[in-house]
């Protein structure tokens, strides 16, 4: 029986060019989740922070809200 693949390369040396082909695609990846982690905690900090601002201007419309729907005179008394 013979150590050769079918292509005439031996059987050692096709499992080492995987081996370190996988190596490489692992490397590779580990090194794509890293900077997709970094982006998603930066895509949260950004959210939360929108979040906060949509509160802040939800209530600032509230309020305008309220004081359109408040007669003009109304609101004369009011301030003096």
């Amino acid at each position: 029986m013979s150590s050769l693949d079918p292509g005439g390369e031996p059987t050692t040396q096709l499992l080492e060019r995987r081996w370190f082909a996988l190596l490489s695609a692992i490397r590779s990846l580990q090194a794509e989740c890293g900077v997709l982690l970094e982006a998603s905690m930066l895509a949260e900090v950004s959210w939360r922070r929108a979040c906060v601002q949509l509160a802040e201007f939800e209530a600032l419309r509230d309020v305008l809200e309220e004081q359109m729907s408040t007669p003009f005179e109304a609101r004369q008394t009011s301030a003096a």
